[in-house]
């Protein structure tokens, strides 16, 4: 694993805790075309592109996979997760729920000022709560931004008892 990069650096140097991002892919304009064709156009068949390339870096990981849940209203509207999508072909566990079910706005039409200031999105299920005690975990999204999201997750997980928490994503 490299370096942690500027932006864990200044997470943790807010007083965050240590919190380390891996991405496949840099966020670049062909991805950004991939991401508005596959989650916000809802091409479900696109979750195949990368899933063998996700498949192959997840398998080496003793982790539970645990994947950033989307809302009610975004499945309503989508019709899929477009994170559990990506992870087809892998074992996860459905740890955590969205509290809000409506979104005045997405996420991604969000700037990085409001993204920062996002209240905790997310709930533990409770029944799943105990599964991560003392354990490694690996939260999976698809999109790392200002990695605000992804570190809600984490908190709530660091929490729950886990020994450690990663993140994964397929670009950044």
């Amino acid at each position: 694993m490299s370096d942690p990069c500027y932006d864990c650096l200044r997470w943790e140097k807010d007083g965050q805790f240590k919190f380390i991002n891996s991405a496949m892919y840099e966020y670049n304009p062909a991805m950004k075309d991939y991401m508005k064709r596959y989650k916000f156009a809802g091409d479900y068949r696109l979750r195949k592109v990368f899933s063998d390339q996700i498949h192959e870096q997840l398998k080496k990981q003793s982790a539970i996979i645990v994947p950033i849940p989307v809302g009610k209203d975004t499945v309503a509207t989508r019709g899929f997760n477009q994170v559990t999508g990506l992870l087809e072909n892998d074992r996860y566990l459905n740890l955590l729920s969205v509290r809000f079910d409506k979104k005045a706005i997405r996420q991604s039409a969000k700037n990085r000022q409001s993204r920062l200031l996002l209240d905790q999105p997310f709930e533990m299920i409770e029944s799943q709560k105990n599964q991560v005690k003392n354990r490694a975990v690996l939260l999976v999204d698809d999109v790392y931004t200002t990695g605000t999201t992804i570190r809600h997750a984490a908190a709530l997980i660091q929490q729950a008892g886990a020994a450690s928490v990663k993140g994964f994503t397929l670009a950044r």
